[in-house]
C-alpha cells in the first residue's frame, strides 16, 4: 500500500470572499470579514459639526450607527441615492460599527492570494490610500479597500 504524500501544488489556495460594490463607475472589493449587514436606503439623521462626509446616523434595530460616504472620503462627487443604493454595515474592532453608502451591492466574489495584486503608486495620494490590493475577477479588476484606512478620522 503506497502512502500518498500532497504537495503542494494540490493544495487548494486559500480564497477571501470580498462583497463587490458599485461607487461611480468603478467596482470595489470589501472583505466580507468586516461586513455584519446590509441594509436599503433610510433616513439618515445629520449631526451638527460632523466631518463632510459623515453623513449622520441611522437607526438600526434599536442601535444608533454613523453613516460615511465612502464618495466623498475618497474626493468624489456626492451620493446620487437610487434604488440600488445600499447601506454596509461595517463592524470594526475599535470604533463599533459603522455604516458605509454604496451605489449598488454587486455579488460576493472568491479571491486567492495569486488574484490580488498590490497597488503599485504612491499611497499618499488619498483616493488610493484606501486600497491595498487589486483583485482580478475574470476580465473585471476590482479595487480592494483598506477598511482600517478608510475608517480613520483624518
Amino acid at each position: 500500500m503506497a502512502a500518498y504524500i500532497e504537495s503542494s501544488s494540490d493544495v487548494a489556495e486559500e480564497k477571501k470572499q470580498f462583497i463587490a460594490v458599485k461607487l461611480s463607475s468603478e467596482i470595489y472589493g470589501i472583505d466580507i470579514g468586516y461586513v455584519d449587514t446590509i441594509v436599503r436606503m433610510q433616513k439618515i439623521t445629520r449631526v451638527p459639526k460632523a466631518q463632510s462626509y459623515f453623513k449622520g446616523v441611522i437607526n438600526l434595530r434599536g442601535e444608533i450607527v454613523p453613516v460615511m460616504s465612502i464618495r466623498l472620503k475618497m474626493g468624489f462627487e456626492d451620493d446620487v441615492f437610487t434604488n440600488s443604493s445600499r447601506i454596509i454595515i461595517l463592524k470594526i474592532e475599535e470604533q463599533g460599527k459603522l455604516g458605509v453608502i454604496v451605489d449598488e451591492v454587486k455579488e460576493v466574489v472568491n479571491l486567492g492570494e495569486s488574484e490580488i495584486d498590490k497597488p503599485s503608486h504612491d499611497t499618499k495620494e488619498s483616493r488610493h490610500s484606501f486600497i491595498n490590493g487589486i483583485g482580478k475577477n475574470g476580465e473585471e479588476l476590482i479595487s480592494l479597500f483598506d477598511i482600517n484606512a478608510m475608517t480613520e478620522e483624518n
